[in-house]
Protein backbone atom coordinates (compact mmCIF):
# COMPACT_ATOMS: atom_id res chain seq x y z
CA UNK A 1 0.00 0.00 0.00
CA UNK A 2 1.66 3.61 -0.92
CA UNK A 3 1.68 5.76 2.19
CA UNK A 4 0.77 9.38 1.21
CA UNK A 5 2.38 10.82 4.00
CA UNK A 6 4.76 13.56 3.23
CA UNK A 7 2.90 14.00 -0.52
CA UNK A 8 -0.63 15.09 0.16
CA UNK A 9 -0.13 18.63 0.23
CA UNK A 10 0.45 17.89 -3.42
CA UNK A 11 -3.04 16.73 -4.46
CA UNK A 12 -5.01 20.15 -4.25
CA UNK A 13 -8.87 19.85 -3.49
CA UNK A 14 -8.25 16.69 -1.56
CA UNK A 15 -11.35 17.54 0.75
CA UNK A 16 -13.87 17.93 -2.20
CA UNK A 17 -11.87 14.60 -4.16
CA UNK A 18 -13.08 12.79 -0.81
CA UNK A 19 -16.88 13.71 -0.63
CA UNK A 20 -17.33 12.69 -4.35
CA UNK A 21 -15.59 9.24 -4.45
CA UNK A 22 -19.09 7.58 -4.02
CA UNK A 23 -20.34 9.48 -6.89
CA UNK A 24 -17.78 7.90 -9.13
CA UNK A 25 -19.21 5.96 -12.52
CA UNK A 26 -17.02 2.81 -13.38
CA UNK A 27 -17.91 2.76 -17.03
CA UNK A 28 -16.04 5.94 -18.10
CA UNK A 29 -12.43 6.13 -17.35
CA UNK A 30 -9.89 8.51 -18.09
CA UNK A 31 -6.32 7.80 -19.26
CA UNK A 32 -3.34 9.56 -18.63
CA UNK A 33 -0.39 8.75 -19.95
CA UNK A 34 2.51 10.51 -17.72
CA UNK A 35 6.45 10.22 -17.77
CA UNK A 36 8.43 12.48 -15.21
CA UNK A 37 5.77 14.83 -14.85
CA UNK A 38 5.45 15.13 -10.74
CA UNK A 39 5.16 18.91 -10.93
CA UNK A 40 1.89 18.62 -12.91
CA UNK A 41 0.07 15.48 -12.18
CA UNK A 42 -1.44 16.23 -8.83
CA UNK A 43 -3.59 19.40 -10.13
CA UNK A 44 -4.22 17.57 -13.64
CA UNK A 45 -5.70 14.15 -11.85
CA UNK A 46 -7.09 16.70 -8.67
CA UNK A 47 -9.33 18.57 -11.58
CA UNK A 48 -10.67 16.05 -13.31
CA UNK A 49 -11.81 14.43 -10.04
CA UNK A 50 -13.39 17.95 -9.85
CA UNK A 51 -14.92 18.59 -12.78
CA UNK A 52 -15.92 14.85 -14.00
CA UNK A 53 -16.96 13.42 -10.90
CA UNK A 54 -18.13 10.37 -12.48
CA UNK A 55 -15.01 8.94 -14.19
CA UNK A 56 -12.23 7.09 -13.07
CA UNK A 57 -8.52 8.16 -13.67
CA UNK A 58 -6.07 6.14 -14.60
CA UNK A 59 -2.30 7.48 -14.60
CA UNK A 60 -0.16 5.16 -16.88
CA UNK A 61 2.95 5.89 -15.60
CA UNK A 62 5.71 5.30 -18.13
CA UNK A 63 9.38 4.48 -16.64
CA UNK A 64 9.21 8.04 -14.87
CA UNK A 65 12.21 8.42 -12.35
CA UNK A 66 10.43 11.11 -10.23
CA UNK A 67 7.22 10.89 -7.36
CA UNK A 68 4.99 10.90 -10.53
CA UNK A 69 3.09 7.54 -9.72
CA UNK A 70 3.18 8.02 -5.97
CA UNK A 71 1.83 11.67 -6.39
CA UNK A 72 -0.93 10.22 -9.06
CA UNK A 73 -2.19 7.25 -6.42
CA UNK A 74 -2.25 10.21 -3.81
CA UNK A 75 -4.66 11.55 -5.39
CA UNK A 76 -7.27 8.37 -6.13
CA UNK A 77 -5.85 7.70 -9.76
CA UNK A 78 -5.10 3.92 -10.45
CA UNK A 79 -1.68 3.87 -11.44
CA UNK A 80 -0.40 1.46 -13.75
CA UNK A 81 3.52 1.68 -13.23
CA UNK A 82 5.34 0.43 -16.35
CA UNK A 83 8.94 -0.90 -15.77
CA UNK A 84 10.39 0.85 -18.32
CA UNK A 85 9.60 4.13 -20.83
CA UNK A 86 7.76 2.58 -23.56
CA UNK A 87 6.27 5.50 -25.50
CA UNK A 88 3.29 7.81 -25.62
CA UNK A 89 1.44 4.91 -27.94
CA UNK A 90 2.34 1.89 -25.79
CA UNK A 91 1.62 3.76 -22.39
CA UNK A 92 -2.00 4.99 -24.30
CA UNK A 93 -2.73 1.45 -25.60
CA UNK A 94 -1.64 -0.11 -21.87
CA UNK A 95 -4.62 2.08 -20.30
CA UNK A 96 -7.39 1.05 -23.44
CA UNK A 97 -6.13 -2.36 -22.38
CA UNK A 98 -6.78 -1.98 -18.82
CA UNK A 99 -10.06 -0.07 -19.66
CA UNK A 100 -11.38 -3.15 -22.05
CA UNK A 101 -10.47 -5.59 -19.38
CA UNK A 102 -12.11 -3.86 -16.84
CA UNK A 103 -15.76 -3.16 -19.04
CA UNK A 104 -15.41 0.67 -19.39
CA UNK A 105 -17.29 1.54 -22.24
CA UNK A 106 -16.21 5.40 -23.01
CA UNK A 107 -12.53 6.31 -21.95
CA UNK A 108 -11.08 9.66 -22.39
CA UNK A 109 -7.42 9.97 -23.32
CA UNK A 110 -6.02 13.05 -21.33
CA UNK A 111 -2.28 14.59 -21.13
CA UNK A 112 -0.35 14.89 -17.62
CA UNK A 113 1.36 18.28 -18.28
CA UNK A 114 -2.03 20.57 -17.38
CA UNK A 115 -2.31 21.37 -21.45
CA UNK A 116 -6.19 19.68 -21.40
CA UNK A 117 -8.78 21.54 -19.61
CA UNK A 118 -10.80 19.22 -17.84
CA UNK A 119 -13.96 20.94 -17.78
CA UNK A 120 -14.42 19.92 -21.73
CA UNK A 121 -14.16 16.08 -20.30
CA UNK A 122 -18.42 16.37 -20.59
CA UNK A 123 -18.55 17.97 -23.54
CA UNK A 124 -16.00 14.87 -25.56
CA UNK A 125 -18.68 12.65 -23.96
CA UNK A 126 -21.35 14.44 -24.58
CA UNK A 127 -20.61 14.58 -28.34
CA UNK A 128 -19.73 11.02 -28.13
CA UNK A 129 -22.79 10.20 -27.28
CA UNK A 130 -25.18 12.31 -28.96
CA UNK A 131 -23.26 12.01 -32.58
CA UNK A 132 -23.15 8.31 -32.26
CA UNK A 133 -19.54 9.37 -33.04
CA UNK A 134 -16.32 6.36 -32.07
CA UNK A 135 -13.83 9.12 -31.57
CA UNK A 136 -14.37 12.64 -30.98
CA UNK A 137 -11.43 14.96 -30.42
CA UNK A 138 -10.42 18.06 -28.85
CA UNK A 139 -9.16 20.74 -31.44
CA UNK A 140 -7.57 23.64 -30.18
CA UNK A 141 -8.06 25.03 -33.86
CA UNK A 142 -11.78 25.33 -34.02
CA UNK A 143 -11.92 28.61 -32.18
CA UNK A 144 -10.04 31.43 -32.01
CA UNK A 145 -7.16 31.21 -29.62
CA UNK A 146 -5.36 28.15 -30.37
CA UNK A 147 -2.17 28.56 -30.32
CA UNK A 148 1.26 26.68 -30.62
CA UNK A 149 5.14 27.66 -31.92
CA UNK A 150 5.22 28.74 -35.35
CA UNK A 151 7.38 25.64 -36.90
CA UNK A 152 4.54 23.23 -35.47
CA UNK A 153 1.78 25.12 -36.48
CA UNK A 154 3.15 24.61 -39.91
CA UNK A 155 3.62 20.71 -39.55
CA UNK A 156 0.29 20.70 -38.20
CA UNK A 157 -1.14 22.12 -41.32
CA UNK A 158 0.28 20.03 -43.66
CA UNK A 159 -0.63 16.90 -41.83
CA UNK A 160 -4.15 17.95 -41.15
CA UNK A 161 -4.51 18.76 -45.04
CA UNK A 162 -3.23 15.39 -45.83
CA UNK A 163 -5.15 13.24 -42.87
CA UNK A 164 -8.44 15.43 -44.39
CA UNK A 165 -7.95 14.26 -47.66
CA UNK A 166 -6.97 10.60 -47.18
CA UNK A 167 -10.30 10.28 -45.09
CA UNK A 168 -12.80 12.41 -46.71
CA UNK A 169 -13.61 15.10 -43.93
CA UNK A 170 -12.26 17.64 -42.38
CA UNK A 171 -9.62 17.33 -39.60
CA UNK A 172 -8.31 20.92 -37.96
CA UNK A 173 -5.97 18.83 -35.07
CA UNK A 174 -4.51 15.86 -36.09
CA UNK A 175 -2.08 15.71 -33.38
CA UNK A 176 -3.98 16.61 -30.26
CA UNK A 177 -4.04 14.26 -27.75
CA UNK A 178 -7.31 14.94 -26.13
CA UNK A 179 -9.73 12.39 -27.32
CA UNK A 180 -13.18 9.97 -26.52
CA UNK A 181 -13.08 6.31 -27.29
CA UNK A 182 -16.09 4.93 -27.76
CA UNK A 183 -16.51 0.95 -27.17
CA UNK A 184 -16.07 -0.20 -30.74
CA UNK A 185 -12.96 2.43 -30.49
CA UNK A 186 -11.70 1.03 -27.80
CA UNK A 187 -11.89 -2.75 -28.95
CA UNK A 188 -10.10 -1.73 -31.97
CA UNK A 189 -7.10 0.11 -30.43
CA UNK A 190 -6.94 -1.89 -27.22
CA UNK A 191 -5.23 -4.28 -29.61
CA UNK A 192 -4.42 -2.13 -32.66
CA UNK A 193 -2.99 1.39 -31.79
CA UNK A 194 -0.02 3.05 -33.27
CA UNK A 195 2.92 3.68 -31.02
CA UNK A 196 5.09 5.42 -32.75
CA UNK A 197 2.52 8.61 -33.85
CA UNK A 198 -0.94 7.53 -32.15
CA UNK A 199 -2.18 10.90 -32.46
CA UNK A 200 -2.15 11.37 -36.32
CA UNK A 201 -2.17 7.45 -37.26
CA UNK A 202 -5.36 6.91 -35.46
CA UNK A 203 -7.77 9.03 -37.11
CA UNK A 204 -6.59 7.45 -40.42
CA UNK A 205 -6.76 4.14 -38.61
CA UNK A 206 -10.52 4.40 -37.51
CA UNK A 207 -11.78 5.84 -40.72
CA UNK A 208 -10.76 2.52 -42.60
CA UNK A 209 -12.17 0.41 -40.02
CA UNK A 210 -15.68 2.78 -40.93
CA UNK A 211 -15.66 4.51 -37.59
CA UNK A 212 -16.73 8.09 -37.34
CA UNK A 213 -15.18 10.61 -36.25
CA UNK A 214 -15.90 14.27 -34.77
CA UNK A 215 -14.29 17.05 -33.65
CA UNK A 216 -15.05 19.60 -30.92
CA UNK A 217 -13.38 23.13 -30.45
CA UNK A 218 -11.81 23.09 -26.77
CA UNK A 219 -9.38 25.36 -25.25
CA UNK A 220 -5.35 24.18 -24.89
CA UNK A 221 -3.14 25.66 -22.55
CA UNK A 222 0.23 25.81 -21.62
CA UNK A 223 2.68 23.01 -20.45
CA UNK A 224 2.01 24.20 -16.36
CA UNK A 225 5.49 22.98 -15.41
CA UNK A 226 8.44 21.31 -16.40
CA UNK A 227 10.22 20.67 -20.05
CA UNK A 228 8.51 19.92 -23.00
CA UNK A 229 10.84 17.03 -25.44
CA UNK A 230 9.67 19.01 -28.50
CA UNK A 231 11.96 21.31 -30.15
CA UNK A 232 11.69 23.18 -33.82
CA UNK A 233 13.64 20.49 -34.91
CA UNK A 234 12.14 17.65 -33.70
CA UNK A 235 8.51 19.26 -34.97
CA UNK A 236 10.08 18.79 -38.52
CA UNK A 237 11.61 15.59 -38.08
CA UNK A 238 8.12 14.38 -36.66
CA UNK A 239 6.18 15.87 -39.42
CA UNK A 240 8.22 14.16 -42.24
CA UNK A 241 8.25 10.38 -40.49
CA UNK A 242 4.51 11.06 -39.69
CA UNK A 243 3.66 11.27 -43.31
CA UNK A 244 5.73 8.35 -44.31
CA UNK A 245 3.91 6.17 -41.52
CA UNK A 246 0.76 7.17 -42.56
CA UNK A 247 1.37 6.55 -46.30
CA UNK A 248 2.87 2.94 -45.06
CA UNK A 249 -0.42 2.55 -43.43
CA UNK A 250 -2.53 2.49 -46.27
CA UNK A 251 -0.92 -0.23 -47.82
CA UNK A 252 -1.58 -2.79 -45.37
CA UNK A 253 -5.30 -4.03 -44.68
CA UNK A 254 -8.03 -2.34 -43.34
CA UNK A 255 -8.43 -3.56 -39.91
CA UNK A 256 -11.55 -5.01 -38.70
CA UNK A 257 -13.55 -3.80 -35.23
CA UNK A 258 -13.93 -7.32 -33.18
CA UNK A 259 -17.96 -7.14 -32.17
CA UNK A 260 -17.15 -8.81 -29.28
Amino acid sequence: MISHRGIATLCPDEALMSSQASHIHPRILVVIPALNEAENIGRVVSRIKRDAPDVDVAVINDGSTDATGRIAAACGAIVLNLPYNVGIGAAVQTGLRYALEHAYEIVVRSDGDGQHTSEYIDLLITTLLNEQADLVVGSRFLQQGGSTSFTRRVGIIILANMISLIIGQRITDPTSGFVAFSRRALTLCAHNFPHDYPEPESLVLLHRAGLRIREVPVTMHPREGGQSSITALSSIYYMFKVILAILISLLRPAPVVDAG
